[in-house]
């Protein structure tokens, strides 16, 4: 399987710095390139990449409004967000926009290789030591009335073990690191998340931890139920 990859980011030098790392790996193709968002709406729309690596900070259309317009048009792409600094706001309304997950710049060819592998497969990446930081620097912030009703519609849908694999989910826990908590096989606790994410009507497991924190499920902070 070949991965369709395009490029979104307005430095032509981090761009090119992209190709040299992912052109040599085989079952990886870029497909596109991007400065800004507004060029990569349509581009997305016409070249039908699997995964998108879209950084945020963009002149004429940010990353974050770009993302939103993609995947409305086609919500099977992928959008890996790629930013400078690991507390960025702009961060968070990424993965609210649908993003399947963010990486540093800065991260290793490895990690990176990895990241695209993953959301290409429909999983979500989490780095869980910035993603916690993120989470529980926003969750605060979030509105509560609605949230206090979202988060009783929330448990009410799930059974017991559920709850305790959601809130490892929003912990940004793997399933691996999950069956050793829980004391049950990776086979069966794929399966617990899958029955959440259907039951919620989540796309992936980034979506399930922005949920667990606007919702109130987990207390910012804490990663206990609230």
């Amino acid at each position: 399987m070949t991965i369709g990859v395009m490029l979104v980011d307005d430095q032509p030098f981090l761009r090119l710095g992209l190709r040299m790392v992912l052109e040599p790996e085989p079952g990886i193709e870029i497909v596109g390139e991007a400065e800004d968002g507004s060029s990569a709406v349509p581009m997305s729309a016409a070249l039908k990449p699997d995964v998108v690596l879209m950084d945020v900070r963009m002149q004429k259309m940010d990353g974050i409004t770009a993302t939103e317009k993609i995947l409305a048009e086609r919500p099977e792409t992928k959008v890996l967000i790629l930013t400078t600094f690991d507390l960025d706001e702009y961060v968070f309304a990424g993965l609210r926009a649908g993003a399947s997950g963010f990486l540093l710049k800065d991260a290793p060819p490895d990690v990176l290789l990895t990241a695209i592998s993953t959301v290409a497969t429909g999983d979500a990446v989490l780095a869980p030591s910035v993603t916690r930081r993120l989470l529980e620097r926003f969750g605060s912030v979030m509105p509560g009335a609605q949230g206090a009703q979202r988060r009783e519609e929330v448990l009410a849908a799930l059974t017991d073990r559920e709850r305790e694999v959601f809130l490892l989910l929003a912990a940004g826990r793997s399933n691996q690191e999950i069956a050793a908590q829980l004391y049950l096989s990776e086979g069966t606790v794929k399966v617990h998340v899958g029955h959440i994410l259907a039951k919620l009507g989540l796309r992936d497991r980034v979506q399930a931890v922005v949920l667990a924190y606007e919702a109130g499920v987990v207390v910012p902070g804490s990663h206990e139920l609230g």
